[in-house]
């Protein structure tokens, strides 16, 4: 057993079960999470909170299985990027204090798991073998498209709420 074919494991599941776990709580709460976009500004409040149980559910099961890796990573550096701009950080760094340490660190470890590849034990390992492009294309794909993608989501939906809102 190689031990960076087992990190890679590692690290893929823990951000996958992670991002299943929100969509799932997400999903189970449909009203409770559409009124929470509703109180931190967004249009759509509803259709805001299916697209993040959905999106949060699939990009967590892509990284588990390895599967359009680069893809599944700009899903979760697009959401973490959503929550620390509308949520996280105006409260700085820690999340002890609401602050954006936790979605950094989601997001940084999506780029990461794209930029060294899904390795031999994923879907996409077994379909494409090593792996498409350089590690520095794939994680700046997962960035860049996260973060536009997130960037639109922005502009569309959301609305700084009011102060005492």
């Amino acid at each position: 057993m190689d031990g960076t074919e087992l990190a890679r494991v590692m690290l893929r599941t823990v951000v996958g079960t992670t991002m299943i776990a929100h969509g799932v709580k997400h999903g189970r709460s449909l009203a409770g999470t559409a009124g929470w976009f509703e109180s931190i500004g967004f249009a759509q409040p509803r259709t805001q909170a299916r697209a993040s149980a959905v999106v949060e559910v699939g990009a967590g099961v892509a990284m588990i299985a390895g599967a359009g890796t680069p893809l599944a990573a700009s899903a979760v550096v697009a959401t973490m990027a959503v929550a620390a701009r509308t949520v996280h950080a105006a409260n700085g760094f820690f999340i002890t204090s609401e602050g954006y340490e936790y979605v950094l660190n989601l997001a940084t470890a999506s780029v990461v798991i794209s930029a060294l590849g899904s390795g031999r034990w994923s879907v996409d390992g077994l379909v494409r073998g090593k792996g498409r492009g350089s590690g520095v294309r794939r994680a700046a794909l997962a960035a860049g498209l996260g973060l536009a993608a997130a960037s639109v989501q922005l502009a569309v939906f959301w609305r700084r709420p009011l102060p005492g809102r």
